[in-house]
């Protein structure tokens, strides 16, 4: 058969559902054969967002999003997608064209080397040089992509290639089981756990499968052991358990790492290096167990006593089977940050003020979406509101990059999230400046008659940079810009446009926009004027009080 038909077909043997991207000339042959597949082509209106909603796909199914591009400029739009991907764990194979590379008559028009591009970007990158090297080259990248920890694979199929026939079959999926952890390593790290006073467990970005999430529960319903999260931890347990401490969303002097401080042993499961830790070992005298699919990478901040390596649901499983709770252990002091932790993300909950604080919103926008409902955050300040205040009541309901931590992915991720779950409320949360770093695929959007919501949250400045700026004392410059008409930018491209006018305007406006099929984006003035009150000052003060 010709093999950009063997490509679609090896893509079909493995599951692809969705290709999300934009083609140029050199995929035509490609397109041609998608056309009468199975696979649904998403097409948008830039590389990158094509890449954040197949991450965004990825990081929800466990299976490798496809985005596409044609060579060169297109392919230099999926970096930031690829970088994504890649730090964020996120399953996500990239399909770039080429021109021919046995016959060129154009030079070097557009050529870059994109294979090597993305390198240092990818797990796995690769050129197709035969048909016949078709189906190898995509069972490759799909279970290196997949395979703990998984990330981004990119394959190139220039022009030429396309057009080859070849003979050969697509080769099937095969079945690969995780390895699991010695008997030995359990058997030390039960034993650590029962000798602890205060043990106190950390839920990483690696904890959040849904197989880790059974077991994590099982656990911690057994031994009653608190727990705090990491960012890309949040959700992987229940955060309304009267167990959860908080979310380590704050470098240091918030209310969790006094508890952390006070623990003698730190059950880290699912730690990733890409987030830091809430701790720094070497000024505590606690001790750390490292439970993860892969060893730790050791330095001065990090220096696990105990790790358990393999699967992380099986480690627990076994963990959970052996260990006994121990009447020894004392769980009074964290069970008073518990509290004190409730007690703070309670005020300003009820804030009149306008233009909004972040108190107020991220309490209401809790109170409107239900428990399995998606928010896909961008990156601004307000990512730490939310992942101090808003609760997870499920794995992967809160989408936020702490990661690459790149602006413009919000609305992509939400799209992204709609595509997997059509049937969930989901709502996307930009500030202004990162909505407009993506803001075309508005139009993506609305043509594919997707139900969603996106909220704007105006300050009309790069927030998060302005506030760090105050704070290391420089003067207030080169943040500032002027916004668009966000209501008419909405409604130009076929979406409905609100703006909030008063605080207790917002809660309706929201419960409306869910419930009315259709693309829908609010404009919210907010304020973040006490940003360094808080999160700054209080926070350090209120903590030390405890």
């Amino acid at each position: 058969m010709k093999a950009s038909d063997l490509f679609v077909k090896a893509l079909e043997e493995e599951g692809v559902e969705h290709i999300f991207g934009i083609p140029g000339e050199e995929n035509l042959d490609f397109l041609n054969s998608l056309k009468d597949s199975s696979i649904k082509l998403i097409l948008t209106r830039h590389e990158q967002a094509a890449g954040f909603m197949a991450a965004t796909y990825g990081r929800l199914t466990g299976k490798a999003g496809v985005c596409l591009s044609t060579l060169g400029p297109g392919a230099t739009n999926l970096v930031t997608a690829a970088a994504y991907s890649q730090l964020g764990a996120m399953p996500m194979v990239m399909i770039t064209g080429q021109k021919p590379i046995k016959h060129s008559k154009q030079g070097k028009f557009q050529i870059l080397d994109v294979v090597e591009m993305m390198r240092p970007l990818t797990k796995y990158t690769q050129s197709i040089v035969s048909g016949d090297n078709i189906p190898p080259r995509v069972r490759e990248a799909f279970r290196i992509s997949q395979e703990e920890r998984p990330g981004a694979a990119h394959l190139e199929l220039p022009e030429d290639i396309a057009k080859e026939d070849s003979n050969v079959l697509p080769l099937p999926r095969s079945r690969a089981r995780r390895p699991v952890a010695e008997e030995k390593a359990i058997k030390n790290t039960v034993e650590m756990i029962e000798k602890s006073k205060n043990p106190l467990l950390l839920i990483g970005a690696g904890s959040n499968r849904k197989i880790t999430a059974r077991m994590l529960r099982a656990f911690v319903d057994k031994t009653k052991i608190p727990f705090i999260s990491t960012q890309m931890g949040k959700g992987v347990l229940d955060e309304r358990d009267p167990l959860f401490l908080g979310n380590a969303a704050l470098s240091a002097n918030d209310f969790l790492h006094r508890a952390v401080e006070k623990s003698d042993l730190i059950i880290n499961v699912g730690h990733d290096d890409i987030e830091k830790p809430p701790f720094f070992m070497e000024q505590n005298s606690f001790k750390v167990i490292h439970i993860n699919f892969s060893s730790a990478e050791v330095d001065q901040v990090y220096f696990p006593q105990m790790e358990v390596i393999g699967d992380i649901a099986n480690s627990i499983w076994q963990i959970k089977e052996r260990i006994m709770p121990q009447s020894s252990w004392d769980f009074t002091y964290s069970l008073k940050v518990k509290k004190a932790v409730d007690e703070h993300l309670l005020e300003g909950a009820d804030d009149p003020r306008f233009p909004m604080l972040p108190q107020r919103f991220v309490f209401d926008i809790r109170e409107v979406m239900p428990s399995n409902g998606i928010i896909a955050l961008d990156n601004g300040v307000y990512k730490i509101w939310f992942a101090r205040n808003y609760k997870a009541y499920e794995p992967n309901t809160v989408l936020l990059d702490n990661a690459l931590a790149t602006m413009g992915a919000g609305l992509p991720s939400a799209m992204g999230a709609h595509m997997v779950f059509p049937d969930r409320k989901v709502l996307a949360i930009c500030g202004d400046g990162g909505f407009m770093m993506n803001a075309q695929e508005l139009e993506t959007a609305v043509r594919l008659k997707m139900n969603l919501v996106c909220l704007i949250l105006r300050d009309d400045s790069y927030g998060m940079i302005r506030w760090k700026q105050a704070n290391m004392g420089f003067e207030d410059f080169g943040l500032q810009y002027e916004n668009p008409d966000f209501v008419k930018f909405a409604e130009c491209h076929g979406a409905k446009g609100y703006r909030v006018q008063k605080t207790n305007d917002f809660v309706t406006l929201l419960k409306k926009c869910h419930d009315t099929p259709g693309v829908h984006v609010i404009e919210l003035p907010v304020d973040y004027s006490e940003n360094d009150r808080i999160l700054n000052h209080e926070i350090k003060e209120k903590s030390k009080m405890i």
